[in-house]
């Protein structure tokens, strides 16, 4: 199959890895609310939860099952009969079930946790998997703990799994302790090594304590894994999952080097964001990629002023493409005379170059102590400029210049240009096209002083 064509199935566990993340349980009725979410998200499959951890999670798991019918439904079991047939339980009036057993492969993980040898973990992984493709025709696989388990084990095992009846194998870099290269040569060589592994999906679950999760998924699609394994805002144990919204926009903007597809409806990321941020009470980071509040926000003058004239000076992607409603210009003290500009335009002034100089530099004293300049506080900063009043308090000292002292001086002989109203005219980001035609190009200019 050409490679412009391939498909990646997208597995979704924020409800079941991604609830294990401190401060992340939800309850019954709040994983049904989020599952409608994923499925209006195009998730390819949807692992419900951990049926046996909890009677909750059980029921929350079988609700979801009953009711969300396009996505396959997975339920996790560890390598034993009562996990697995209580993940049936569950899972059995799905429209598409899926049993999903995990069982660590590593030494460290049979020594210390498991307390069994090799041979004990081969033999449970191929019973177990055998029994639940006795109950599910779909079952997946998970050697925890993958990327540090002995390489020669570790297929000796997915072979055996594969034989048991194993349709997916996916591949946990549980601890997140790999780097892309390396696990791009362990799915080849799984892929090398396992008989009968082209009729089976691979899938990678990788988790981000080196912050790498998201570029070893990538790796592992791109040495032919066709699962990825992720969560909404890349919640999870420890630091965290892969960010489902940043493997798919991955994909999206770098098709020359990622040419594959997945049934996400993208303009659902930023709204399933925030569901899920508002049903945890968990913030998402501001800087967090795709979804952050900053994402898409722009402080730093150059990079204002180029956003302005063509978003895709700075923009990668559009804010809509992801569902975030529209880019942002944030005025702080890095902010130049353009973006200042396009703001008063939106409050309804337009300024003359002397009063926009005048009302920047007030502004750049105000952004020094308050970080963020609010439109409250440029509306009153215009207001004490243009319209003094003895008793107004202003937020920043009055200034003491030689172009102020010129312009107090000329008011006697000439009125002073003042602001007035006016109806903006806005591009696709909600704002002016461009500033003020007599100081356009200076602005430009000064802007562009202000750093990257």
């Amino acid at each position: 199959m050409s490679t412009q064509h391939v498909r990646i199935t997208v597995f979704d566990t924020t409800l079941r890895d991604g609830e294990q993340s401190p401060g992340c349980s939800m309850n019954h009725q709040e994983k049904l609310r989020l599952a409608h979410q994923l499925d209006r998200l195009g998730v390819d499959v949807i692992e419900a939860g951990f049926p046996i951890a909890s009677d909750g999670d059980f029921e929350a798991v079988k609700a979801i099952a009953a009711v969300i019918r396009r996505p396959i439904v997975a339920g996790l079991a560890r390598a034993c009969r009562p996990d697995i047939e209580r993940a049936w339980e569950a899972l059995k009036h799905a429209a598409r079930p899926r049993i999903h057993v995990f069982l660590a492969t590593s030494d460290i993980h049979l020594k210390f946790k498991l307390r069994i040898t090799r041979e004990e973990c081969l033999a449970h992984a191929r019973e177990a998997v055998a029994f639940a493709k006795s109950l599910c025709p779909d079952v997946e696989f998970s050697p925890e703990d993958a990327t540090r388990t002995d390489p020669e084990f570790l297929c000796q095992v997915l072979n055996a799994v594969v034989e048991a009846g194993a349709t997916t194998l996916n591949i946990p870099d549980t601890v997140g302790y790999t780097v892309p290269s390396e696990f791009g040569d362990l799915i080849a060589t799984i892929r090398r090594r396992v008989k009968g592994i082209e009729t089976v999906t691979i899938s990678a679950h990788c988790h981000n304590d080196l912050g790498m999760a998201v570029a070893n998924t990538m790796a592992a699609v791109a040495a032919g894994a066709r699962q990825v394994e992720c969560t909404i805002n890349g919640i999870g144990e420890r630091a965290g999952n892969a960010s489902l919204e940043e493997i798919v926009m991955a994909m999206r903007v770098r098709q020359d080097r990622y040419p594959y597809e997945t049934a996400i409806a993208a303009e659902h990321l930023f709204p399933a964001s925030q569901l899920l941020s508002e049903i945890t009470g968990v913030p998402v980071q501001p800087n967090k990629a795709v979804t952050g509040r900053n994402a898409f926000a722009h402080e730093a003058g150059i990079h204002q002023d180029g956003v302005l004239k063509n978003p895709l000076t700075y923009e990668i992607m559009t804010p809509q493409s992801v569902g975030v409603p529209d880019s942002k210009l944030v005025l702080g003290k890095h902010s130049g005379r353009h973006a200042l500009a396009i703001r008063c335009e939106q409050l309804g002034y337009q300024f003359d170059r002397r009063a926009l100089d005048d009302i920047y530099r007030r502004f750049v004293r105000l952004a020094d102590k308050i970080k963020k300049v609010e439109d409250h506080h440029l509306l009153e900063l215009i207001r004490d400029t243009h319209k003094p009043s003895a008793s107004a308090t202003p937020l920043f000292e009055p200034l003491q210049t030689p172009v102020a002292a010129a312009a107090a001086a000329s008011a006697a002989t000439q009125e002073s240009p003042r602001p007035f109203p006016m109806a903006p005219q806005s591009n696709p980001f909600s704002v002016p096209v461009s500033a003020p035609a007599d100081h356009h190009h200076d602005q430009q200019q000064e802007d562009y002083l202000w750093g990257v």
